[in-house]
């Protein structure tokens, strides 16, 4: 019989029959395997590909705490719409992470921003300028500081033959020890002291520190001089008296500038 059986076997047979028992084996043996009994020892390195994982299997509760750091999110990977409302403190922002650029026109308003921020030491030298000031800020009170030029301009005349004005400063001069020199001087005659008058229609009368400069820019006929009233000039201000011939029209007119020393 062994004989016999042994005559019928031939490559082919031998071959299919292997298969056969190969195949009813494998399929047997992954029917047979526990649930549960492939665990990571069981998987060789970089078994699992990215094209092995299932659309959606990694999610959330799969991350570890920690396990997504910087280095694995790629550029532009986080939008402010992935961002929930109030995420971003300031705890959160690194130093000087927000720079002047990266803020908006109008963004800052004046409530958002805290009581003292503003400093002294913050601003800058001649920041604040008058423009810069609400309508509801009264006038400025104070001294004319070093350097300073008030200008103004003056016009006397009238019937009779002598003539008085007084003048008050804007602001008074520094608490100086003695009042500005005084100069009547003609306005096409400058000096040392007073340099004349300039700027557009020759309306900004110049005077050196210290000095204070009455220029003579118009007369009529009778005029015959011009000087400061005796006692009247000190920080606050200043007086003129005029003297004419008589009889016909009486006037002198003119422009006046003083500088602090």
């Amino acid at each position: 019989m062994i004989v016999r059986t042994r005559k019928k076997l031939t490559y082919s047979n031998v071959i299919a029959s292997l298969a056969l028992f190969v195949a009813l084996g494998g399929a047997a043996v992954a029917a047979g395997l526990p649930k549960n009994s492939v665990g990571p020892k069981q998987l060789k390195r970089n078994a699992v590909t990215a094209v092995k994982l299932h659309k959606g299997a990694v999610n959330s509760s799969k991350i570890a705490r920690g396990a997504v750091t910087a280095g694995k999110l790629a550029g532009n990977s986080v939008s402010s719409g992935a961002l929930q409302n109030a995420a971003v403190i300031a705890a959160k922002l690194a130093k000087n992470s927000v720079t002047n650029p990266a803020i908006s026109n109008g963004v800052v308003g004046t409530n958002k921003l805290g009581s003292a921020v503003v400093t002294t030491a913050k601003l800058a030298d001649k920041s604040v300028t008058v423009a810069k000031l609400g309508d509801e800020v009264g006038p400025l009170v104070g001294t004319l500081k070093s350097g300073q030029t008030l200008r103004g301009m003056f016009d006397l005349g009238g019937e009779d033959p002598l003539a008085r004005t007084g003048v008050t400063f804007q602001f008074p001069l520094l608490n100086a020890p003695a009042a500005p020199e005084t100069n009547v001087v003609a306005a096409d005659k400058p000096t040392t002291a007073c340099p004349g008058i300039s700027g557009g229609n020759t309306a900004t009368p110049q005077a050196a520190a210290g000095q204070l400069c009455v220029y003579v820019t118009a007369t009529s006929a009778k005029y015959k001089s011009l000087a400061f009233d005796v006692g009247t000039v000190t920080r606050l201000g200043f007086g003129l008296k005029a003297e004419f011939e008589e009889p016909g029209d009486r006037f002198v007119q003119g422009q006046w500038a003083v500088t602090a020393p």
